[in-house]
């Protein structure tokens, strides 16, 4: 397995520790500040590191609700997400972008523990 669970809801990889109860995101020691969304969607792909979700899957699972339109709203999300917790943002380590099909969290980044 490479990503480790410390205890139930902490997930811990390269350079990044989540906290899904305390819902705490921190990256290389610093306390990173995401928008109620933006914690699900990074938690959603980070516990299913590997896996490929589709704009649609992201949302219907973050909003709890079927999505009919722009899908935009997930992708602007992932590009704050993308800001906050990569040094570069327009390289992403953490959340690929699979073209024509989806975003995943890379799956190969072992614990840094």
């Amino acid at each position: 397995m490479k990503h480790e669970v410390i205890q139930k809801g902490e997930l811990s990889f390269k350079g990044l520790y989540i906290d899904k109860y305390k819902r705490i995101v921190v990256r290389e020691d610093n306390e990173i500040e995401l928008t109620y969304t933006e914690f699900e969607i990074l938690l959603l792909l980070a516990q299913n590191a590997g896996v490929v979700f589709s704009k649609e899957q992201i949302y219907d699972i973050v909003w709890k609700e079927p999505y009919f339109g722009d899908y935009n709203i997930v992708m602007s999300h992932i590009r704050n997400i993308r800001e906050k917790i990569e040094d570069n943002p327009s390289k992403p380590v953490y959340i690929q972008t699979i073209w024509g099909v989806g975003y995943r969290f890379n799956k190969n980044l072992s614990s840094g523990l």
